[in-house]
């Protein structure tokens, strides 16, 4: 059966030859909606059809069909859509039938680039040019982020990613049990992947042992990221590879061995599981990472098994160029490992020993050799940090953007149960730290005690949890967020916020007098700038008036060029 195809518009066939009938007929139909053209007027304006758009100031990724923030920043990449510029589709040779009109192949791959795979799919079967842009589409994408449901098969990920031929980058989502098979569907499929990373849903059980994500790994040639979570069924671990640079992975639990053979790896992230019965041998495994790792610059650790032993074989290990340390939740980390690390490290920009029994002793060796590099400080759930201790971090280390001292200035007498939801700030490492219940103070100072900090490049302070605060004096002008939540026992008549800058405040869980005081000190300064509005003399010069304030809601710039701040959100839910 033959399917008609209208003719091209006269404009847009100037170089084509001419109709069978020896005639140069246009479409039938309008090519702005599509209506037949007959007795036909055309309300729809030329800036409403097809045209290839422009490029949005954030724009996404080709094939990037999780929307999932989240998920997103779980995989590194440069956000630049893959290549995928409106540069490359204006390349793009043809025409395609949109709603009886012809359109440029190119302005129609702008269109299908942000639909998911399902649609993808579908549009390859409306006709024969929108199959040939889904095509090309396919074997241009770079990077694929690919949500596998629970019932769907390998079959499935096999399909689409065989129409990838030039992928580099993916990330799935697995929703059901995963196991050694998907790891070989992705070798075969993508034989030139740089970056790949699989999470896992809750109900799902990842299965895949250390063996076979090995084998995966020496395979891979190209392979320089690596991010798997719930590595629980690993039981060993032996990789070897000399491209991987990022390795991640989560949930780990009784590895029995873990040897690490990357001359060029440069991030390490592991996360332990919480169980107490966790066999894993830290001191042997962070033994060997200077003979095998020497260019480690960024080091993640998670582990109620760390110690004060697991530390010093670490800092033994000659990983001079390391910049950031993470080691979170060692309780049994002492001052003794703080001066193991200022004695091997000179140059870390990030500290965190969050859940450590670390004292004031230890932030202040941090300072003694800290104070031209460190740039972030994150100390939640150390009970033997004083508020002294914090204003005398502040005090000496100028470069500090965030500290978290969540959970640390506590009331012994109150019991702190499971704070849920945001307790953290956005973007640090100590996110599994929200799953601790209690914390039992042992500190001899007073039971309340009051915060005075002043700092000039401060960005971002939690003090979530910390029941133990009855005070809070802040002079921070750069300051844009703040965390109070559950800060149970803040007074309000004792807090002092002169921060111009500050742009969010979570007070969750905080007294109504105090969610009351903190919006009227956020509120009431930025209502002090109304006075800097511009103004300007009426038409007949006897006075002057205050300009409108349409722009009330929007930064604006006074007569000396100085952009004034945005109004501050207080959240409270």
């Amino acid at each position: 059966m033959l399917r008609h195809h209208p003719g091209t518009p006269a404009t847009s066939v100037t170089g084509a030859g001419p109709l069978k009938n020896g005639k140069k007929r246009g479409s039938y139909n309008c090519g702005r909606c599509g209506v037949p053209k007959r007795g036909h007027t055309c309300h729809v304006s030329t800036d409403q059809s097809l045209t290839p758009s422009s490029p949005r100031q954030h724009p996404r990724r080709a094939l990037s069909f999780d929307d999932d923030v989240a998920s997103e920043a779980w995989l590194d990449g440069d956000g630049d859509d893959a290549g995928m510029t409106p540069e490359y589709f204006s390349g793009w040779g043809g025409f395609a039938d949109v709603a009886g009109g012809l359109v440029p192949l190119g302005s129609l791959g702008e269109v299908l680039r942000r639909v998911g795979p399902a649609g993808l799919m579908s549009a390859a079967q409306v006709c024969r040019s929108w199959r040939e842009c889904c095509r090309r589409l396919w074997r241009a994408a770079e990077e694929l982020r690919l949500r596998v449901p629970p019932r769907s098969q390998i079959g499935f990920v096999g399909s689409v990613l065989y129409k990838c031929k030039g992928l580099v980058r993916l990330s799935l989502r697995i929703e059901s049990d995963l196991d050694a098979t998907m790891l070989a569907c992705v070798a075969f499929s993508c034989p030139n992947l740089e970056a790949f990373g699989i999470r896992v849903a809750d109900t799902a059980i990842n299965r895949i042992t250390g063996d076979e994500l090995g084998r995966f790994v020496a395979e891979k040639r190209c392979l320089s990221s690596l991010k798997i979570e719930g590595c629980t069924n690993l039981g060993f671990l032996n990789l070897c590879s000399s491209s991987l640079s990022t390795l991640w992975l989560s949930d780990l639990y009784s590895i029995s061995k873990m040897v690490f053979n990357c001359p060029n790896l440069k991030e390490l992230s592991l996360d332990f599981s919480r169980q107490e019965n966790d066999s894993t041998d830290l001191i042997t495994m962070v033994d060997g990472l200077g003979r095998s790792c020497p260019k480690l610059r960024n080091i993640h650790i998670a582990s109620i098994q760390l110690s004060n032993a697991a530390v010093l074989a670490l800092t033994s290990a000659n990983l001079r160029g390391l910049c950031m340390l993470s080691l979170v939740l060692g309780s049994a980390i002492t001052d003794a490992s703080v001066a193991a690390i200022t004695s091997s490290y000179a140059n870390l920009e990030l500290l965190d020993l969050s859940g450590s029994s670390i004292s004031d002793s230890g932030i202040g060796m941090i300072c003694n050799v800290f104070p031209q590099t460190l740039s972030r400080l994150l100390l939640a759930l150390c009970p033997n940090v004083t508020s002294s201790g914090i204003q005398f971090a502040t005090a000496q280390l100028p470069l500090l953007q965030l500290i978290d001292c969540g959970m640390t200035i506590c009331d012994p007498s109150v019991q702190n149960e499971h704070l849920e939801g945001d307790g953290l700030p956005t973007g640090d490492n100590s996110c599994e730290l929200k799953s601790q219940k209690k914390v039992t103070s042992t500190k001899p100072h007073p039971m309340y005690q009051k915060l005075i900090i002043k700092h000039g490049r401060l960005k971002k302070l939690s003090l979530w949890g910390c029941s133990g605060l009855d005070a809070l004096y802040l002079n921070c002008p750069e300051l844009n967020d703040l965390n109070l939540n559950s800060c149970i026992n803040l007074h309000p008549e004792r807090l002092l916020l002169q921060c111009p800058n500050l742009e969010s405040v979570h007070a969750s869980g905080c007294q109504d007098m105090l969610i009351g005081a903190i919006q009227n000190q956020v509120f009431n300064d930025f209502a002090s700038l109304e006075d800097q509005f511009p103004s300007k003399r009426l038409t007949d010069g006897s006075k002057r008036v205050q300009a409108p304030r349409f722009l009330s809601q929007q930064p604006f710039d006074d007569e000396k060029g100085r952009t004034q701040k945005i109004r501050c959100a207080v959240h409270i839910s």
